[in-house]
């Protein structure tokens, strides 16, 4: 790290990072408060209600190789402040639609755009200014938007519940685009005041056409979403699964059970990202990514079966989004690893759509499901094993193959 003002500037630029991260954490963190509000309101149905959660997805996903290459082309600040800008909008908007295709249109398509911009850009961001500290870094960043919900969860669900979903739609989004654009006005490139790309790793910088080539970043990309399928159902259907196996009417540690689990899934769905970030800087991706997949599937299994108890039942929810939040520091760490850091935001674009197909399966798919089968046990049953299998696909196929490639990839450098 050179001397002079990076080594404070970049703890600066992590900070407004995760603070523009919370901003545009709620639309999709609190959205399960508002599936029943909006159904009534647009006379939708549970699958049709649920389409707005995966187009959230699919755009704050699969539009991120072109917002990554729009942010490397012209730095972050000026487009992080319009994505901030769009996702409060979409809720702003959204107080207003009294039909299905215009909360698609306000909360999919607006917040969609808006949080996919503010998410690569972060993260690009970050492995950027913390080439020696990418795992932690990234999990930081990924933090706030964990962390961002938990602070709105309650007070969203208690003012849907004095004042109704419009104006906490209103209130809140007013609020959320307000602070992310303050935030991203400060934001900079870190230019040439860290350390070489290469430096911390040692790997040779690939652009994304030679990467979307390789076999590592395909393995990368099933893996993330068959991950991000489980957490994204858990998401998107906590309040539904919740009130079918009767808990939600239950008082738990002072609270309805449902704001309750919704509190503490974000307290620890956001505390995992540094965490295992930290832990994969010592003792590496692969190794942390095992552990972390085939304990969010044991953690689901045994939130299964404690339906029945709801105090145990709501900590356990709690386990499950600590198995699962990692995600969004391990596989851009190891993308970057692996990759490089020069084009790091738009690589890290395409391999975040992995979560927009991860948004479908686990939104309408896995609504589809439950309807046909009357019963939510086969998707449980299919998450968990994707959990497991996911898991080992990291320690005994991506470890190797990434070591490989990466040997390979040097050794091409040097001859040349």
């Amino acid at each position: 790290m050179a001397a002079g003002t990076s080594g404070w500037q970049r703890w600066l630029q992590l900070a407004l990072g995760v603070i523009a991260m919370m901003a545009i954490s709620s639309p999709q963190y609190v959205w399960t408060l508002f599936v029943g509000p909006l159904r009534t309101a647009t006379g939708g149905s549970l699958a049709d209600i649920q389409i707005t959660f995966s187009i959230l997805i699919v755009l704050q996903t699969w539009f991120s190789p072109a917002q990554g290459y729009l942010i490397d082309r012209f730095g972050p600040r000026n487009l992080v402040m319009l994505g901030c800008a769009l996702s409060g909008a979409s809720w702003v908007l959204s107080a207003y639609v009294d039909s299905v295709p215009m909360l698609y249109l306000s909360y999919g398509l607006f917040g969609g755009l808006g949080t996919g911009i503010v998410y690569v850009g972060i993260v690009g961001l970050m492995v950027r200014w913390f080439p020696d500290k990418r795992g932690f870094a990234t999990g930081m960043a990924a933090a706030g938007y964990g962390f961002g919900a938990m602070l709105t969860t309650i007070p969203i669900a208690d003012m849907l519940a004095a004042s109704g979903y419009r104006q906490t739609l209103l209130v809140f989004g007013s609020i959320m685009g307000v602070v992310g654009v303050a935030a991203a006005f400060f934001l900079k490139d870190p230019g040439g005041e860290i350390l070489p790309a290469a430096t911390a790793t040692g790997t040779v910088d690939c652009d994304s056409r030679k990467m979307l080539k390789t076999p590592v970043f395909w393995l990368m990309f099933i893996m993330m979403t068959m991950m991000s399928t489980g957490g994204l159902m858990v998401i998107s259907q906590f309040s539904v699964f919740t009130k079918d196996f009767g808990i939600d009417k239950v008082t738990v540690l002072g609270f309805a059970a449902i704001p309750a689990a919704l509190f503490i899934d974000r307290i620890t769905n956001g505390l995992t990202r540094p965490v295992f970030g930290w832990i994969s800087d010592r003792i590496g991706r692969e190794n942390t990514m095992a552990i972390a997949f085939i304990g969010e599937g044991a953690a689901i299994l045994a939130m299964l079966y404690a339906r029945d108890n709801p105090l145990l039942y709501v900590l356990l929810s709690g386990v499950v989004f600590f198995g699962w939040g990692e995600i969004f520091s391990l596989f851009p760490s190891t993308l970057t690893d692996t990759f490089g850091t020069r084009n790091a935001t738009t690589n890290y674009g395409f391999l975040y759509m992995a979560q927009g197909i991860g948004s479908v399966l686990g939104g309408p798919v896995a609504a589809w499901i439950y309807q046909t089968q009357g019963s939510w046990m086969p998707v449980f049953g299919l998450i968990v094993v994707m959990d497991l299998v996911t898991g080992v696909l990291a320690l005994f196929v991506l470890k190797p193959m990434r070591q490989s490639w990466i040997g390979a990839n040097r050794a091409a450098a040097a001859a040349e």
